[in-house]
Formats: structure tokens, C-alpha cells, sequence
């Protein structure tokens, strides 16, 4: 009986070492297959995530499409259109301004001469006419200036003329009796083609006055400066002179403003 019990005794023994043999080798496997096996040990929550962090993902920046080459033929007939279109009206915005610049600069012609006419002073015509002409015409400008400082007007040099025609036509007394007498002869009986005009002073001075009240001063200081007399009208002579000046330089400012340029578009 005691025999059974060691028996029995030592293969509950035998028993035991045999099942820790088999702990010990089934645990070292499981360590080995842990260690060597990462996706099974992180499954199980033995070991910790790799610390490496996951590539990023690197933005795709999106490129601009390209235009096809023919929507860009296609689109270059409508720009041709467009500039087309724009350049007419650039035109015409220049000619609208052109427009305004000529009519401002006949305003301030046309006011000029009326103030000359009248014998008054331009005053603020001045500044205007210098700004609208004075670039391109300052002779004919510096001359209505001087004009209209010292004015003159045609009532005047009629009713002075009237008022020097027996000077006129019978000159100076110095003259000798004898030139004297030849003048008067000469006024009485005069011989000229029919096609000429009478040369004689009286009607030398009758056309003088016809061109005075007509308005052509020029044309009678011409007779004028034929008559005998004519050393004896020198001041109405120097006035006459300064009126033709004026309305010269008047109508040189009037041509330009009608005919326009580049310094009447401002």
C-alpha cells in the first residue's frame, strides 16, 4: 500500500514538472513570436505604436487651366472689335473737345473785336485772349492789347476826317502862289482816261470818305496819303494806322480760332 502511494505520488510530481516544462517553453514562445511578430503584439496591446509618424500627404496645388489655343483664336476677332469700338471713341471724345475749344476761342474773338469796336478795355478778355492765342499768335495778341489801351474807333476818324478836308485838299499854306494856282487849275478842268478815277483832290477825298464810312479805313488812308494835304493829318494818319493794325490782328486771331490747332483745345 505504501508502494501505491509513492507511485501514485510521484506521478503527480512527474505530472507537475511536466506542465511547468510546458508553461515555460509555451511562455518563451509567445515572448519570441511577440517580439519578432510587431502587428500581433500591437494587437494584443503588448507593445506600443511605432512612434514614427504616417507620411503626410503633401497638398496638390491646382494648376491654372491653360487655354486651348483655339478658344484664344477664337477670342481674338471680339477684342478686335472691342478696340475697334474703343478707338472710336477716343475720336470722338477728341473731336467733341476740339469742338468746345473752337467755339470757346470764337467767344473770346468775337468779344475782342466788339470791345475794340466800341473803344473799350478788353478787361478780362485779357487774360483770355493771352491763354487762348498767345502761344502761336502773340504779335497779333500784344497788338489788340496796345489797341485796345489806346483805342480808336471808326465814328472818330470819320468825324475827324470830315473836319480836316479843306486841309486835305488844299494842302499846307506854305505852298507858292504858283503851286497854288496850278492846284486850283488842276481842281477846276482835269483830263483822264474814262476807265481811271478822277485823280484830282477833291475826288481823291470824296473816295476817301466813301471808303470811311464803308469801313475799308485802309483803302482811304491810301487816298489819303495822295492828297496835298497829307503832312497836315498826321495825327488822324497815325490813328487810322493803329486801327488797321488792330482789326488785322483781330482777324488773324478770328481765322485761327475758326480753323482750330493744338493750343485751342484746352
Amino acid at each position: 500500500m505504501n508502494g501505491s502511494r509513492a507511485t501514485s505520488g510521484m506521478s503527480w510530481s512527474a505530472r507537475l514538472l511536466v506542465g511547468l516544462v510546458l508553461i515555460i517553453v509555451g511562455a518563451g514562445a509567445a515572448t519570441w513570436g511577440l517580439a519578432h511578430y510587431q502587428p500581433a503584439a500591437r494587437f494584443l496591446g503588448v507593445t506600443a505604436r511605432s512612434a514614427t509618424p504616417p507620411q503626410q500627404q503633401q497638398p496638390v496645388i491646382a494648376q491654372p487651366p491653360q487655354a486651348a489655343p483655339a478658344t484664344a483664336a477664337a477670342d481674338q476677332p471680339r477684342l478686335s472689335v472691342l478696340e475697334a469700338r474703343l478707338a472710336r471713341v477716343e475720336n470722338a471724345t477728341r473731336q467733341a473737345q476740339g469742338s468746345a475749344g473752337r467755339a470757346d476761342a470764337l467767344v473770346v474773338a468775337f468779344a475782342a473785336r466788339r470791345a475794340i469796336d466800341r473803344g473799350v478795355a478788353l478787361g478780362y478778355l485779357e487774360p483770355l485772349l493771352v491763354d487762348r492765342f498767345g502761344a502761336q499768335h502773340e504779335q497779333a495778341v500784344a497788338t489788340i492789347i496796345t489797341a485796345s489801351r489806346q483805342p480808336v474807333r471808326l465814328n472818330d476818324l470819320i468825324s475827324e476826317y470830315d473836319d480836316l478836308g479843306p486841309v486835305l485838299r488844299r494842302g499846307v499854306n506854305q505852298e507858292s502862289w504858283w503851286s497854288s494856282f496850278r492846284r486850283e487849275l488842276g481842281s477846276i478842268v482835269e483830263v483822264h482816261q474814262a476807265d481811271q478815277p478822277a485823280v484830282n483832290p477833291d475826288a481823291r477825298y470824296q473816295r476817301a470818305q466813301r471808303r470811311l464810312a464803308a469801313g475799308e479805313v485802309d483803302q482811304a488812308l491810301t487816298e489819303t496819303m495822295r492828297l496835298p494835304g497829307a503832312r497836315g493829318a498826321d495825327d488822324w494818319v497815325a490813328k487810322a494806322r493803329r486801327y488797321i493794325l488792330a482789326h488785322r490782328a483781330l482777324d488773324e486771331v478770328e481765322s485761327a480760332a475758326l480753323l482750330g490747332g493744338p493750343d485751342l483745345g484746352r
